[in-house]
Order: C-alpha cells, then sequence, then structure tokens
C-alpha cells in the first residue's frame, strides 16, 4: 500500500488497483497502516520525498484509507499471536509479515465458501512466498504486469 503514496517501482500498478477495486473490497492490518506512514516519513527523511509531498500524502492516504469508513482494517489482537508464531517459525518471516499472512488467510476462509478469493498484494518477497505455500494468490507490483493484476481482479 504504501506504492500509493509514495513514489517506488511498482507505485503505477498500485496505483491502477486502487482505481479499479473499490474499498470495500480492499483491507488492510492496522499495524501496516502505521507501517505507511512510517515509510512516508523515511522517505522524507532521505530526502526522496519533500515534506509538502509527504504532507499531502499523508492527507491522501488519510482519506482513502485511515478515515475511510469503507476500507477495511484489521487489528492485531492476542489471539492472533500464538498462529503467526506458528507461521513466523514454519516460514521464516517476519512478525508482521506473520499477521499479515495470518489475517490473509482468514479473509481467503471467510470469503471463499461465497465464490470470492483474496490476493495479497506485496513486493516483500519472503510473504509472496509464504502466501503462496499456504494456498493464496499473490500478485508483486513490482515485477508482474498490469494485464496478470486485471485477470486477478476482474471487471
Amino acid at each position: 500500500m504504501g506504492k500509493r503514496y509514495a513514489p517506488e517501482v511498482g507505485s503505477p500498478l498500485v496505483n491502477h488497483l486502487f482505481s479499479r477495486v473499490t474499498p470495500d473490497r480492499l483491507t488492510a492490518l492496522t499495524i501496516g497502516v502505521a507501517e505507511v506512514a512510517s515509510l512516508l516519513v523515511r522517505h522524507r527523511n532521505r530526502q526522496q520525498m519533500t515534506a509538502q509531498a509527504v504532507v499531502g500524502a499523508l492527507a491522501d492516504f488519510g482519506t482513502e484509507v485511515v478515515y475511510a469508513a469503507a476500507f477495511s482494517k484489521v487489528e492485531v489482537t492476542n489471539a492472533m499471536i500464538p498462529p503467526a508464531i506458528t507461521l513466523i517459525s514454519t516460514h521464516s518471516i517476519n512478525s508482521t509479515d506473520a499477521l499479515v499472512l495470518l489475517s490473509a488467510l482468514d479473509l481467503a476462509r471467510r470469503v471463499r465458501p461465497v465464490g470470492d478469493d483474496l490476493v495479497l498484494v506485496s513486493s516483500d518477497h519472503q510473504l509472496l512466498k509464504a502466501a503462496g505455500a499456504e494456498g493464496l494468490v499473490t500478485f508483486d507490483p513490482a515485477t508482474q504486469t498490469q494485464q496478470e493484476l486485471d485477470a486477478l481482479i476482474g471487471p
């Protein structure tokens, strides 16, 4: 999601995703939401974005995600920690990625019975590898194409 607000490899495809998919079909882990703010500050500190650009990006992020009721945000709970530890051990991923993966697996289990599926969008190779091993559909905006994305998200 950070690619939506900071120019990076894959940003055009994330922008395309946001233009094609309604907010009610998007979900982020709350800790991931905080990571986007952190990413923007790092870009400012490294002088990869101006302070003014970061202020604008944070405002857009707030409107589209943080304060948008339609954009689903999953909170980390204490109950998520034991299964996340199992995913860390199984896939050698970090704690945040384990929580993202756990949330994605839970959401996929809920939407598949009604004929939908989940696409985990990330450029983190370890997370994508773990998600694939767990049977999730994945998309990497840094390495895949718009045609591949469109095939996954549908009309």
